[in-house]
């Protein structure tokens, strides 16, 4: 519809900077494929439902050393991902989540988990635990907990050289 009210002149110079736009997408694609091609930590990330190049990536440089954290768990408070706590005197309640860290790699981590819950067909422990968090919490909520879930998963494969176990009795044998 637009296009009729642009004049051709007019038109021209922005199909070529979209045409620009579209060759520098696919160059630095291309780049961020070769560079998780070559990694094998990004590899192992990768063997998760829902992480591709760019999250397993993300991740890595976001992380950066992951001995920095006492234990996986301490992931998800480090990118925002646990619920935030208000306490007075008497009164404890629980918030939404804190949003401290990095924001670019929390939305990666909820639409990882946004597609593992809503697009992976292949079911997994993770995946039926987050359905069951669905039932009683909300598909919302629930995509949240599971990113959290994601980063501890991530970082657990990263220290321990491992990759994603689909059932949980092999991740348990594994351990």
């Amino acid at each position: 519809m637009c296009h009729f009210l642009i004049g051709i002149s007019k038109r021209e110079p922005l199909l070529e900077a979209r045409d620009k736009l579209r060759e520098e997408h696919n160059r630095l694609h291309r780049k961020v494929l070769a560079l998780t091609r070559h990694d094998a930590v990004c590899g192992r990330l990768m063997t998760i439902p829902g992480v591709g190049p760019v999250v397993a990536l993300a991740f890595i440089s976001t992380i950066d050393v992951p001995s920095r954290f006492r234990n996986s768990k301490a992931v998800g408070p480090a990118l925002g991902l646990t619920p935030a706590l208000h306490q007075s005197d008497e009164s404890t309640r629980v918030g939404r989540i804190s949003l401290c860290g990095n924001g670019m790699m929390r939305t990666l981590l909820y639409e990882a988990a946004q597609v593992m819950l809503t697009r992976v067909k292949k079911w997994s422990w993770l995946k039926a635990w987050a359905m069951n968090v669905a039932k009683r919490r909300g598909q919302q909520k629930a995509i949240v907990a599971l990113a959290r879930r994601l980063a501890v998963v991530m970082h657990r494969i990263w220290i321990d050289g491992t990759k994603f176990h689909w059932t949980r009795e092999v991740a348990q044998t594994a351990i």
